[in-house]
Protein backbone atom coordinates (compact mmCIF):
# COMPACT_ATOMS: atom_id res chain seq x y z
CA UNK A 1 0.00 0.00 0.00
CA UNK A 2 0.95 3.41 -0.72
CA UNK A 3 0.81 5.93 2.03
CA UNK A 4 1.41 9.26 2.93
CA UNK A 5 1.58 10.24 6.64
CA UNK A 6 1.03 14.37 7.16
CA UNK A 7 2.57 15.40 10.46
CA UNK A 8 6.01 14.68 11.44
CA UNK A 9 5.92 14.89 14.72
CA UNK A 10 6.78 12.26 17.22
CA UNK A 11 3.39 10.13 16.14
CA UNK A 12 3.66 10.63 12.83
CA UNK A 13 6.79 9.64 12.94
CA UNK A 14 6.04 7.00 14.94
CA UNK A 15 3.19 5.52 12.31
CA UNK A 16 5.79 6.00 9.20
CA UNK A 17 8.45 3.95 11.10
CA UNK A 18 5.85 1.37 12.16
CA UNK A 19 3.80 1.14 8.50
CA UNK A 20 7.46 0.67 7.00
CA UNK A 21 7.92 -1.84 9.27
CA UNK A 22 5.17 -3.76 8.21
CA UNK A 23 6.24 -3.27 4.25
CA UNK A 24 4.36 -0.44 2.62
CA UNK A 25 5.55 2.35 0.62
CA UNK A 26 5.81 5.00 2.98
CA UNK A 27 6.51 8.99 3.09
CA UNK A 28 5.97 11.47 6.06
CA UNK A 29 5.50 14.78 4.91
CA UNK A 30 6.14 18.03 6.36
CA UNK A 31 6.81 21.60 5.70
CA UNK A 32 10.52 22.10 5.10
CA UNK A 33 11.00 25.04 7.26
CA UNK A 34 9.44 23.85 10.57
CA UNK A 35 11.99 22.15 13.35
CA UNK A 36 10.10 18.65 13.01
CA UNK A 37 11.18 18.50 9.18
CA UNK A 38 14.75 20.12 9.66
CA UNK A 39 15.88 17.52 12.46
CA UNK A 40 14.46 14.62 9.72
CA UNK A 41 16.18 15.87 7.07
CA UNK A 42 19.25 16.69 8.40
CA UNK A 43 19.60 13.13 10.59
CA UNK A 44 16.00 11.16 9.28
CA UNK A 45 15.85 11.25 13.66
CA UNK A 46 14.43 13.00 16.57
CA UNK A 47 14.54 12.55 20.15
CA UNK A 48 13.33 9.23 20.23
CA UNK A 49 13.23 7.41 17.36
CA UNK A 50 15.92 6.96 13.19
CA UNK A 51 13.42 6.45 10.15
CA UNK A 52 15.47 4.07 7.68
CA UNK A 53 16.39 4.63 4.58
CA UNK A 54 12.99 3.12 2.91
CA UNK A 55 10.86 5.84 3.94
CA UNK A 56 10.61 8.94 2.13
CA UNK A 57 11.24 12.15 3.31
CA UNK A 58 9.18 14.91 1.52
CA UNK A 59 8.29 18.88 1.83
CA UNK A 60 6.13 18.99 -1.24
CA UNK A 61 2.50 18.32 -0.49
CA UNK A 62 0.98 17.97 -3.68
CA UNK A 63 3.83 15.05 -4.59
CA UNK A 64 2.81 13.81 -0.89
CA UNK A 65 -0.95 13.11 -1.57
CA UNK A 66 -0.61 11.02 -4.60
CA UNK A 67 -0.50 8.24 -2.33
CA UNK A 68 -3.74 5.99 -2.06
CA UNK A 69 -3.71 5.54 1.83
CA UNK A 70 -3.27 9.57 3.39
CA UNK A 71 -3.00 9.18 7.31
CA UNK A 72 -2.90 12.57 9.40
CA UNK A 73 -1.10 13.30 12.80
CA UNK A 74 -1.51 16.78 13.52
CA UNK A 75 -2.94 19.15 15.94
CA UNK A 76 -6.53 18.09 16.36
CA UNK A 77 -7.58 22.07 15.87
CA UNK A 78 -5.57 22.55 12.93
CA UNK A 79 -7.20 19.80 11.48
CA UNK A 80 -10.55 22.02 9.30
CA UNK A 81 -7.70 24.30 7.99
CA UNK A 82 -5.60 21.86 6.63
CA UNK A 83 -8.17 20.02 5.11
CA UNK A 84 -9.66 23.56 3.31
CA UNK A 85 -6.73 25.66 3.08
CA UNK A 86 -4.18 23.20 1.79
CA UNK A 87 -5.99 20.09 0.84
CA UNK A 88 -9.47 20.98 -0.82
CA UNK A 89 -7.36 23.40 -3.91
CA UNK A 90 -5.71 20.00 -4.78
CA UNK A 91 -8.97 18.60 -5.24
CA UNK A 92 -8.51 15.60 -4.30
CA UNK A 93 -11.08 12.40 -4.98
CA UNK A 94 -10.99 8.87 -4.08
CA UNK A 95 -8.79 9.06 -1.57
CA UNK A 96 -8.77 7.36 2.04
CA UNK A 97 -8.09 9.25 4.96
CA UNK A 98 -7.00 7.76 8.26
CA UNK A 99 -7.05 10.47 11.25
CA UNK A 100 -4.64 9.95 13.87
CA UNK A 101 -5.85 12.64 16.64
CA UNK A 102 -7.58 12.47 19.91
CA UNK A 103 -9.55 15.70 19.83
CA UNK A 104 -12.94 17.65 19.43
CA UNK A 105 -13.02 20.79 17.29
CA UNK A 106 -12.98 23.15 20.13
CA UNK A 107 -15.32 25.59 18.67
CA UNK A 108 -17.99 23.38 17.35
CA UNK A 109 -17.06 20.38 19.69
CA UNK A 110 -17.59 18.34 16.43
CA UNK A 111 -16.22 14.81 15.94
CA UNK A 112 -13.07 14.97 14.22
CA UNK A 113 -14.29 12.43 11.41
CA UNK A 114 -17.96 14.83 11.08
CA UNK A 115 -14.59 18.01 10.28
CA UNK A 116 -13.12 15.72 7.71
CA UNK A 117 -16.49 14.85 6.31
CA UNK A 118 -17.30 18.57 6.23
CA UNK A 119 -14.27 19.47 3.90
CA UNK A 120 -13.35 16.11 2.19
CA UNK A 121 -14.39 15.81 -1.57
CA UNK A 122 -17.52 12.67 -1.24
CA UNK A 123 -15.58 10.23 -3.06
CA UNK A 124 -12.93 10.20 -0.18
CA UNK A 125 -13.30 7.51 2.62
CA UNK A 126 -12.65 8.86 6.27
CA UNK A 127 -11.08 6.29 9.29
CA UNK A 128 -9.65 6.66 12.93
CA UNK A 129 -6.73 4.85 14.23
CA UNK A 130 -7.35 5.23 18.19
CA UNK A 131 -6.41 3.68 20.76
CA UNK A 132 -3.51 3.22 23.84
CA UNK A 133 0.14 3.55 23.03
CA UNK A 134 3.53 5.82 23.36
CA UNK A 135 6.16 6.32 20.43
CA UNK A 136 8.82 5.34 23.43
CA UNK A 137 7.48 1.85 24.06
CA UNK A 138 6.40 0.77 20.23
CA UNK A 139 9.75 2.10 19.43
CA UNK A 140 11.48 -0.38 21.55
CA UNK A 141 9.20 -3.36 20.90
CA UNK A 142 6.33 -3.09 23.68
CA UNK A 143 3.40 -4.09 22.12
CA UNK A 144 -0.41 -3.36 22.62
CA UNK A 145 -4.16 -3.06 21.38
CA UNK A 146 -5.79 -0.49 19.08
CA UNK A 147 -8.43 0.43 16.91
CA UNK A 148 -9.94 1.31 13.71
CA UNK A 149 -12.91 2.49 13.01
CA UNK A 150 -15.14 3.84 9.85
CA UNK A 151 -18.31 4.50 8.71
CA UNK A 152 -17.39 2.74 5.46
CA UNK A 153 -17.05 -1.17 6.77
CA UNK A 154 -14.83 -2.31 3.87
CA UNK A 155 -12.42 0.89 4.38
CA UNK A 156 -12.26 -0.35 7.99
CA UNK A 157 -11.20 -4.04 7.12
CA UNK A 158 -8.62 -3.09 4.65
CA UNK A 159 -6.64 -1.03 6.93
CA UNK A 160 -7.10 -3.21 9.86
CA UNK A 161 -6.13 -6.24 7.96
CA UNK A 162 -3.07 -4.05 6.29
CA UNK A 163 -1.92 -2.77 9.30
CA UNK A 164 -2.34 -5.17 12.08
CA UNK A 165 0.96 -6.87 13.33
CA UNK A 166 2.86 -8.69 16.12
CA UNK A 167 3.17 -4.71 17.42
CA UNK A 168 0.03 -3.77 17.59
CA UNK A 169 -3.29 -5.69 17.92
CA UNK A 170 -5.74 -3.63 16.06
CA UNK A 171 -9.68 -4.37 16.52
CA UNK A 172 -12.29 -3.60 13.92
CA UNK A 173 -14.28 -0.24 15.74
CA UNK A 174 -17.87 -0.89 16.23
CA UNK A 175 -19.26 2.71 17.25
CA UNK A 176 -17.64 5.46 15.48
CA UNK A 177 -19.02 7.95 17.01
CA UNK A 178 -18.05 6.46 21.39
CA UNK A 179 -14.71 5.59 19.85
CA UNK A 180 -13.86 9.03 19.09
CA UNK A 181 -15.63 10.64 21.59
CA UNK A 182 -14.39 8.24 23.85
CA UNK A 183 -10.64 8.69 22.29
CA UNK A 184 -10.67 12.55 23.03
CA UNK A 185 -12.36 13.11 26.61
CA UNK A 186 -9.41 10.52 28.13
CA UNK A 187 -7.25 13.16 27.94
CA UNK A 188 -8.98 15.49 29.87
CA UNK A 189 -9.54 12.74 32.26
CA UNK A 190 -5.44 12.15 31.69
CA UNK A 191 -5.04 15.99 33.21
CA UNK A 192 -7.15 15.52 36.19
CA UNK A 193 -5.26 12.64 36.90
CA UNK A 194 -1.99 15.10 36.79
CA UNK A 195 -3.63 17.31 38.87
CA UNK A 196 -4.29 14.96 41.46
CA UNK A 197 -0.51 13.80 41.21
CA UNK A 198 -0.08 17.53 41.65
CA UNK A 199 -1.61 17.76 45.12
CA UNK A 200 -0.50 14.40 46.37
CA UNK A 201 -3.76 12.50 45.94
CA UNK A 202 -2.70 10.16 43.26
CA UNK A 203 -5.04 7.52 45.46
CA UNK A 204 -8.05 9.37 43.70
CA UNK A 205 -6.99 8.25 40.91
CA UNK A 206 -9.12 4.59 41.36
CA UNK A 207 -12.18 6.50 41.91
CA UNK A 208 -11.07 8.93 38.92
CA UNK A 209 -11.19 6.19 36.74
CA UNK A 210 -14.28 4.67 37.55
CA UNK A 211 -16.83 7.95 37.79
CA UNK A 212 -14.68 9.12 35.06
CA UNK A 213 -15.44 6.48 32.59
CA UNK A 214 -19.10 6.50 33.81
CA UNK A 215 -19.79 10.36 32.78
CA UNK A 216 -18.28 10.16 29.57
CA UNK A 217 -20.39 6.43 28.85
CA UNK A 218 -23.45 8.88 29.40
CA UNK A 219 -22.45 11.62 27.28
CA UNK A 220 -21.66 8.70 24.40
CA UNK A 221 -25.32 7.44 25.23
CA UNK A 222 -27.16 10.63 25.10
CA UNK A 223 -25.02 11.61 21.49
CA UNK A 224 -26.55 8.07 20.00
CA UNK A 225 -23.32 6.18 20.19
CA UNK A 226 -22.91 2.97 22.70
CA UNK A 227 -22.48 3.58 26.14
CA UNK A 228 -20.21 0.57 26.40
CA UNK A 229 -17.49 2.38 23.77
CA UNK A 230 -16.61 3.93 26.72
CA UNK A 231 -15.17 0.97 28.35
CA UNK A 232 -12.70 -0.17 25.16
CA UNK A 233 -9.72 0.32 24.05
CA UNK A 234 -10.32 4.27 22.99
CA UNK A 235 -10.72 5.59 26.56
CA UNK A 236 -11.07 3.00 29.67
CA UNK A 237 -8.50 0.69 27.42
CA UNK A 238 -6.33 4.00 27.31
CA UNK A 239 -5.69 5.06 30.80
CA UNK A 240 -3.31 3.54 31.41
CA UNK A 241 -1.42 5.21 29.23
CA UNK A 242 -2.95 8.49 30.35
CA UNK A 243 -3.52 8.57 34.02
CA UNK A 244 -0.47 6.88 35.17
CA UNK A 245 2.38 7.03 32.51
CA UNK A 246 5.13 9.34 33.08
CA UNK A 247 5.29 9.50 29.11
CA UNK A 248 1.81 11.10 29.29
CA UNK A 249 1.65 14.68 27.78
CA UNK A 250 -2.03 15.31 29.67
CA UNK A 251 -0.85 14.18 32.83
CA UNK A 252 2.18 15.79 33.19
CA UNK A 253 0.36 19.05 31.85
CA UNK A 254 -2.17 19.10 34.91
CA UNK A 255 0.68 17.78 37.18
CA UNK A 256 2.98 20.94 36.28
CA UNK A 257 0.10 23.19 36.35
CA UNK A 258 -0.38 22.47 39.68
CA UNK A 259 3.43 22.49 40.54
CA UNK A 260 4.03 25.65 38.60
CA UNK A 261 6.35 24.31 36.36
CA UNK A 262 6.14 24.71 32.27
CA UNK A 263 4.66 22.13 30.06
CA UNK A 264 6.42 20.86 27.03
CA UNK A 265 4.57 18.84 24.08
CA UNK A 266 1.15 18.83 23.10
CA UNK A 267 -1.54 18.35 25.55
CA UNK A 268 -4.71 17.90 23.50
CA UNK A 269 -7.27 17.37 26.51
CA UNK A 270 -6.55 21.02 27.24
CA UNK A 271 -8.29 22.08 23.86
CA UNK A 272 -10.60 19.20 24.24
CA UNK A 273 -11.95 20.90 27.76
CA UNK A 274 -13.23 23.30 26.56
CA UNK A 275 -15.53 21.18 23.86
CA UNK A 276 -16.70 18.95 26.54
CA UNK A 277 -18.44 21.49 28.02
CA UNK A 278 -20.48 22.63 24.63
CA UNK A 279 -21.23 18.65 24.33
CA UNK A 280 -22.36 18.86 27.76
CA UNK A 281 -24.39 21.50 27.29
CA UNK A 282 -26.12 20.62 23.84
CA UNK A 283 -27.02 17.30 25.15
CA UNK A 284 -27.80 17.98 28.71
CA UNK A 285 -25.67 15.82 30.16
CA UNK A 286 -23.91 16.08 33.36
CA UNK A 287 -19.61 16.06 33.49
CA UNK A 288 -18.68 16.92 37.10
CA UNK A 289 -15.28 15.82 36.00
CA UNK A 290 -14.50 17.54 32.67
CA UNK A 291 -16.22 20.95 33.94
CA UNK A 292 -13.57 20.38 37.50
CA UNK A 293 -11.11 20.26 34.56
CA UNK A 294 -12.25 23.23 32.99
CA UNK A 295 -12.90 25.32 35.49
CA UNK A 296 -9.21 24.80 36.63
CA UNK A 297 -7.58 25.57 33.35
CA UNK A 298 -10.19 28.27 32.04
CA UNK A 299 -11.70 30.31 35.31
CA UNK A 300 -8.40 29.79 37.26
CA UNK A 301 -10.54 28.00 40.00
CA UNK A 302 -8.94 26.94 43.39
CA UNK A 303 -8.04 23.16 42.36
CA UNK A 304 -8.23 21.60 45.74
CA UNK A 305 -11.78 23.84 46.06
CA UNK A 306 -12.75 22.03 43.53
CA UNK A 307 -12.08 18.43 43.83
CA UNK A 308 -13.75 19.18 47.52
CA UNK A 309 -17.01 20.49 45.59
CA UNK A 310 -17.00 16.95 43.59
CA UNK A 311 -17.01 15.75 47.45
CA UNK A 312 -20.15 17.90 48.20
CA UNK A 313 -22.45 16.59 45.25
CA UNK A 314 -25.50 15.56 46.33
CA UNK A 315 -24.91 11.67 47.01
CA UNK A 316 -26.42 9.05 44.38
CA UNK A 317 -26.51 5.68 43.15
CA UNK A 318 -23.45 4.50 42.30
CA UNK A 319 -24.42 3.35 38.69
CA UNK A 320 -26.56 6.13 37.80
Amino acid sequence: MKITVIGCGRWGTLITWYLDRMGHSVKVYGPADTPHMKALLATRSNDLLTLPESVGLCTDLGEAVEAETIIISINSQGLRALLRDELAPLHLKDKTFVLCMKGLENTTGKRLSQVAREELDPSCSVAVWIGPGHVQEFYRGVPNCMVIDSEDEAVKRRLVDAFASDLIRFYYGQDLLGNEVGAASKNVIGIAAGILDGLGLSTLKGALMSRGTREISRLIGAMGGNPLSAYGLCHLGDYEATVFSHHSHNRAFGENLILGKPNQGLAEGYETAVAMMLLAEQYHVELPICEAVYKILYQQAEPKQVIGELFERSLKQELN
